[in-house]
């Protein structure tokens, strides 16, 4: 993976104006706009140590950000004021412009929209690893014109997750989980290129197993991505697949307790009119065994619909493994790293990615614009 210029690399930066691309796409309470409160601050504190080394060096720092999808408009239930605040007790002194998704502009890519964004500011730092998968404005503009540089947390994730593409500690072991294939069929086929296993879980299970002869009832499943699916399978690789599952009875629906249904284990093949909603305990147990055994673990996805109580079986097990193998412990960000803290985990991983959708495209591509943009003519000189 080509390197990107560090913080070190910038001109002194005392009196000087430094803008910074975070991302603080938090998730916030059920009150809209201002008067919202903040539910999970992580990713606001992921980018402290940046921001902070800023200050340090005498820079008079703003961050920005964008935050939801107010569709190119200002939108007061999309407001940043809630974060503003919250960032004021972590790092007092720290500007932050208003939602950058106000501005049709951003996710444009529109050359006018990122001048009047630099405008006053001596140097740029994109430290936003979870937006640098698109290439908007505040992404790759800002290095075509100011001095940049990579922040501490983008260059964690370019560290940790450049390792797993060039020198993992083997065996090496993906767990895959997710609604669709055909959403990672990309990460898949290089996954398959890099790991010694891969396990898969979640309802992407499913196509996998219908390309073995299961039964897949009501279960989500890709019928068009079923001859895809049974050729991975007859490829070099292992790939582990549930063959155990537990199942929703007809009239229930997951995350809904109150609606009925019956829940049985069952083994690989779902009756008609059943849903698969989890892996089975005994899948549960062998998917723990192989990330015991492994040098390295790569986790992207739950096992099944987790934050419903019924179906948090698999998951919490995965969770669990994760958390007591020897391995080092990578978890792809998204609804992963939202399982890990909801079971307690989440400290006891080696890595815990703040990028879901950027950690897979950077591990199946090897690149982001956000990266490339940082290599650009501004710095070269």
């Amino acid at each position: 993976m080509l390197p990107v210029p560090q913080l070190e690399d910038l001109a002194p930066l005392e009196g000087r104006s430094v803008l910074v691309r975070v991302d603080f796409n938090v998730p916030l309470s059920n009150k809209a706009g201002a008067s919202a409160e903040i539910a999970d601050d992580l990713r606001i504190r992921a980018a402290l140590p940046t921001l902070r080394w800023l200050h340090k060096q005498g820079a008079e720092v703003t961050a920005c950000t964008h935050l939801g999808r107010p569709q190119g408009r200002p939108d007061p239930r999309y407001s940043v004021e809630p974060v503003r605040r919250r960032l004021a007790e972590l790092a007092p002194g720290v500007e932050l412009l208003e939602n950058l998704r106000f501005d049709p502009g951003e996710t444009a890519g529109d050359p006018a929209f990122v001048d009047r964004l630099v405008e006053g500011h001596d140097a740029y730092v994109n430290d936003a690893f979870g937006a640098s998968h698109r290439a908007h404005a505040s992404i790759v503009g800002p290095p075509q014109r100011l001095p940049s540089a990579a922040g501490r947390l983008l260059a964690r994730e370019m560290e940790v997750l450049g390792g797993l593409r060039q020198s993992p500690r083997r065996p090496f072991v993906a767990v895959l989980g997710g609604a669709k294939v055909s959403d990672k069929l990309g990460v898949i086929d290089a996954l398959l290129e890099m790991v010694d296993s891969l396990v898969i879980g979640g309802a992407m299970c499913f196509t996998f197993l219908k390309a073995q002869g299961h039964g897949v009832g009501a279960s989500l499943c890709e019928d068009s991505m079923v001859e895809r699916c049974r050729e991975l399978l007859d490829g070099g690789t292992p790939i582990h697949l549930p063959y155990d599952l537990t199942a929703l009875g007809p009239g229930g629906v997951p995350g809904d307790p109150s609606a009925g249904g019956d829940v049985r284990q069952i083994g690989a093949s779902v009756p008609d009119g059943w849903m698969g909603v989890d892996i089975g305990p005994g899948s549960a147990a062998a998917f723990g065994d192989v990330i015991h055994k492994a040098g390295t673990v790569l986790w992207n996805g739950p096992m099944g619909v987790f934050e419903d109580p019924r179906f948090g079986g698999g998951t919490g097990a995965v969770a669990a493994a994760m958390a007591e193998t020897r391995a080092f412990t990578v978890v792809g960000g998204g609804d992963s790293a939202a399982a890990a803290r909801r079971f307690g985990v989440d400290r006891d991983m080696d890595h815990v990615s703040t990028g879901g959708g950027a950690s897979l495209e950077l591990i199946e591509k090897g690149d982001l614009p956000g990266l490339a943009a940082l290599r650009g003519e501004t710095n070269a000189g």
